[in-house]
């Protein structure tokens, strides 16, 4: 074969390549303001007043426009071992909770009512697939992350690759199931997903438990794996976020290492 005839194909094959694999990055999300907060170790909430830092068994309520922390939810240790992430729906809090890193493992969700932050309810999964990290409200569902890990907290059936999103009824009835696609697993090392939100734009946003990234994803068309489409550099590393409800393109993320909740503006195309 002829040495311009092999360019040529390679220059077609690379040309391909370009046009079917997946935009892999965007800009990365725009660091606006931090505030400090004692809780903020797991993962972050809000409304359109106030923000909301999570860790383990407390809950703390700021108000957005001074920093200062205005209410608290302190709970029993050994009752409320590891609330990871929490979402506001229709006033209330709504908590992802695991008895993590204990084994065999177990999750529950846990409801508070935002205003006076006083725990109200409760529905327990008992054992399942994982570790519950995150539960988000959507398109009349609840959806839910359970996580798996290689090491600590892991059950010795399954490893990381086992995460799960799983979508529920109102009433938490199982009505689907996926994974993740290999790639996001890869990144999320031996740990999971830590964090995820359904965007406006109707596409799942999850990050990780350690990089500073964000990663978009979608439903498949066919089978039971999550397509990947891009990733979001954020200014802080993993752990769970939400979404501004005042400020639908931001962001806000925790820098557990500080103890701070930092609010970010995402690129343009969230």
């Amino acid at each position: 074969m002829k040495l311009q005839t092999m360019s040529a194909l390679a220059l077609s094959f690379a040309a391909l390549i370009t046009i079917t694999t997946p935009a892999q990055d965007v800009a990365a999300a725009k660091e606006l303001r931090r505030i400090p907060a004692a809780e903020a170790n797991q993962g972050v909430a809000t409304d359109a007043r106030f923000v909301y830092a999570i860790e383990d068994a407390k809950i703390g309520k700021y108000d957005k426009a001074t920093g200062k922390r205005v209410g608290l939810f302190e709970g029993d240790p050994k009752v409320f071992i590891h609330m990871n992430s929490c979402s506001v729906v229709m006033g209330e809090l709504v908590c992802a909770m695991s008895n993590f890193p204990n084994v065999p493992q177990i999750s529950s969700v846990e409801f508070f009512n935002s205003a006076t932050m006083k725990h109200v309810r409760s529905h327990s999964f008992g054992p399942t697939q994982g570790s519950l990290t995150w539960i988000d409200w959507h398109d009349g569902a609840w959806w839910a992350c359970f996580a798996n890990y290689d090491n600590k907290g892991g059950d010795l059936t399954r490893n990381h690759t086992f995460t799960t999103l799983v979508k529920y009824n109102a009433q938490f009835v199982q009505q689907g199931a996926w994974l993740f696609p290999l790639n996001v697993l890869e990144k999320f090392g031996h740990m999971s997903a830590s964090g995820g939100r359904w965007g406006h734009d109707g596409l799942l946003y999850v990050t990780g438990h350690d990089l500073p990234e964000m990663y978009v994803l979608r439903l498949p068309e066919a089978g039971a794996r999550l397509e990947y489409l891009r990733t979001i550099g954020l200014p802080t590393q993993g752990q769970a976020f939400d979404w501004d409800m005042a400020k639908p393109n931001h962001v806000w993320t925790i820098e557990r290492k500080q103890s701070v909740m930092v609010e970010s503006q995402l690129p343009s195309t969230q």
